[in-house]
């Protein structure tokens, strides 16, 4: 039988016309689909009629797939001769797993490809309207995770506080809302309280919620506003921009 592929596929945000034209493709020619949680079903619905749909959520804070078990599938159906799509919510390659899928598939001789999405970062600032750079306010950016592998440490928040100030970065967290009052305490040991800060929850989707507010008050916000997962918080003065923005918005066009 010959050997099988599997494609990691960054389902982007959530809003099925921020697709790439390659991610489509891929996906209608699978015939077998890993599919994570926070994946929209309409972009589900673009599988073949044939194609075998396997659901493997990941969610924070919920029971998940083991993500070995989710590798030795994806091993087994491309040795069965399967293309398989790996459809992950958001880029493959940014807090997606796709670097440890590449190198599990790799070991085990599958040829594997990635299709990048739009990440959900990046998504949530322009659903206000506001960049994450801005010669002015931004000179470059970081992407953090506020949820560790476990048995890891978790980012040095004041080392980062001082880093931001100092370099004029913006901080996008994801994964942060069930650590915000300790991101919140740690982060103003070197940026001021005043400091804008938007939190955005499903970005780019029908129901999405935000609210900006400053890094003193963040935590007092989120509970305030009962914001939960999956959402995003951006940091920094990019955000100063949002009212302005509103009167404009800059959202992507489909």
């Amino acid at each position: 039988m010959n050997p099988g592929t599997v494609t990691l596929v960054g389902a982007g945000p959530g809003d099925p016309e921020l697709l790439t034209i390659k991610a489509l493709k891929a996906i209608q020619a699978a015939t077998v689909l890993l599919v994570d949680d926070l994946v929209n079903p309409d972009i589900v619905a673009h599988a073949a009629a044939g194609a075998r749909v396997i659901h493997v959520g990941k969610r924070g804070g919920c029971k998940s797939t083991p993500q070995a078990f989710i590798e030795r599938l994806m091993i087994m159906a491309a040795r069965e001769g399967e293309t398989v799509v790996r459809l992950k919510g958001g880029d493959p390659f940014i807090f997606g797993r796709g670097g440890e899928e590449v190198e599990h598939l790799h070991a085990a001789g599958v040829r594997v490809q990635v299709i990048n999405g739009i990440t959900s970062g990046l998504a949530a600032a322009t659903s206000l309207g506001v960049p994450l750079t801005h010669r002015d306010h931004a000179q470059g950016v970081l992407l953090l995770t506020g949820h560790a592998q476990q048995g890891n440490d978790l980012p040095d928040w004041r080392l980062l506080a001082r880093t931001a100030r100092e370099a004029r970065l913006t901080l996008v967290i994801y994964m942060g809302m069930r650590g915000v009052e300790r991101i919140q305490a740690e982060l103003l040991s070197g940026l001021p309280a005043e400091t804008p800060v938007a939190v955005v929850q499903r970005a780019s989707l029908p129901d999405q919620r935000e609210t900006v507010c400053t890094l003193g008050t963040l935590a007092d916000t989120v509970t305030r506003e009962a914001l939960g997962s999956p959402s995003i918080i951006v940091v920094g003065d990019v955000v100063r921009g949002v009212a302005v923005a509103r009167e404009a918005p800059a959202r992507f066009a489909a």
